[in-house]
């Protein structure tokens, strides 16, 4: 290994990025990209050993290829969990880390505010207070209720941990099953047409990948209980947000707190925006004041395990998009 590789700092603002690197690695050797136009001719010129990304701009543009062509680096280190805007990948040629678990726990508390949004009936209060209208209406309690979780992985394991400090029931699914802490029932992801019925709650976590693209479809959501409160903070692609909108529209799906979207960003003409029973973020669950620093944290930690020829944490395996 180089004892000071070459560097790209790939991100819309690399000023914080440019002050934290030389603070840990006052010798380092980078040059900075501030858009997706530019990194294609930055990478031919430089030849970059190591590149730490953010998707900065949307999936459309980004500038996959010249990531993975020819002079494209040894180690990109992906400012983000998500991996699917590189698709796939030789990990033989190119090594792919993320920063998956550095915002699991902010991702937890908005699923879980989602939760609460709907099953408090917030949206009803604030009409009576919008109306001054003291009209007596009912809350439902979490506790005693069962939550499913689509994906176990850091935010799936979030997730179930403060779920269960409210008493509620936690199933989960993952690809390889096995006990787990905060969750009752740990089960193979082919099981999760059987599961659906159950759950009075639903988070969906799991990345996407060619397996997972499409999860949730008409089916799926078909086989929900009626009145079920939903939550998504995968990746647009997992769940199909027509058949999700029908359920909503005649109250199958009782209300949804959804973060992601098959396209980003959501179009105005999208019917979703017109449900009252759905909350809208514009992917930004897992955007909090200190995510930035602590996500290229992560990198620097990373950093100095590969100038000292030691194994890098969060390595992504194509196959399993994670």
């Amino acid at each position: 290994m180089s004892d000071t590789p070459r560097i790209i700092l790939h991100n819309s603002d690399t000023a914080p990025l440019t002050h934290w690197l030389r603070a840990a690695f006052p010798q380092a050797d980078f040059r900075e990209c501030n858009s997706y136009e530019a990194l294609p001719a930055l990478i031919e010129g430089y030849r970059p050993e190591v590149v730490y990304s953010v998707r900065f701009a949307g999936t459309p543009g980004f500038p996959r290829d010249a990531l993975f062509g020819p002079g494209g680096p040894r180690w990109i280190a992906n400012g983000g969990a998500g991996t699917d805007h590189y698709g796939q990948w030789d990990p033989g040629q190119t090594t792919v880390t993320n920063t998956a678990g550095v915002a699991a726990e902010m991702m937890a508390e908005y699923i879980l505010g989602g939760f609460l949004h709907f099953s408090l009936d917030v949206p009803g209060l604030q009409k009576d207070k919008a109306a001054r209208v003291w009209n007596a209406r009912t809350v439902r309690p979490l506790a005693g209720k069962t939550l499913l979780i689509i994906g176990l992985g850091h935010t799936g394991r979030a997730v179930a941990a403060r779920s269960k400090a409210f008493g509620m029931k936690v199933l989960g699914t993952r690809a390889r099953p096995k006990p787990m802490e905060n969750v009752d029932e740990v089960h193979a992801a082919d099981d999760l047409h059987d599961l659906l019925p159950h759950a009075d709650f639903i988070a969906v976590s799991t990345p996407l990948i060619p397996a997972t693209r499409g999860l949730i479809g008409a089916q799926e959501i078909a086989a929900m209980k009626s009145g079920v409160i939903f939550a998504d903070v995968s990746r647009g692609g997992v769940v199909d947000q027509t058949a999700l909108y029908d359920a909503l529209s005649v109250g199958h799906v009782a209300a949804a707190a959804l973060d992601v979207f098959e396209t980003e960003p959501l179009p105005e003409i999208s019917p979703l925006w017109a449900l009252e029973n759905v909350i809208i973020s514009p992917h930004c669950s897992s955007v909090f004041a200190e995510w930035e620093e602590a996500s290229f944290e992560l990198f620097l930690q990373n950093l100095g395990r590969w100038m000292r020829g030691e194994g890098l944490v969060n390595i992504v395996d194509p196959a399993r998009g994670y």
